[in-house]
């Protein structure tokens, strides 16, 4: 497989290649150059998180949850009603 280097020095994966590897969008990569040529690309770790940030996920889904409970589940709200139930003000 062959891509295209832009004028910005970017590449993209192909799909095939970004499966294999197991690289989603958003995901961190790790790129260095071979000493006997050519690039090698890989998959950063997924970074773990800390105990306070899983506590303060939880706390937004039991009050979403407790929100959706509550006022009744519309399946017309719009994206934005969503998201906002959801995040809150923050």
């Amino acid at each position: 497989m062959s891509t295209k280097v832009t004028v910005k020095g970017q590449v993209t994966l192909p799909k095939a290649v970004r499966e294999a590897a197991g690289i989603r969008p958003g995901d961190r990569v790790t790129v260095r150059a071979r000493p006997e040529g050519g690039v090698l690309v890989e998959r950063n770790e997924a970074p773990q998180l800390d105990a306070a940030a899983v506590k303060a996920a939880r706390g937004k889904i039991e009050r979403a949850l407790a929100a959706l409970d509550h006022k009744g589940v519309k399946f017309e709200m719009t994206t934005d009603e969503w998201i906002h139930l959801l995040r809150g003000d923050d």
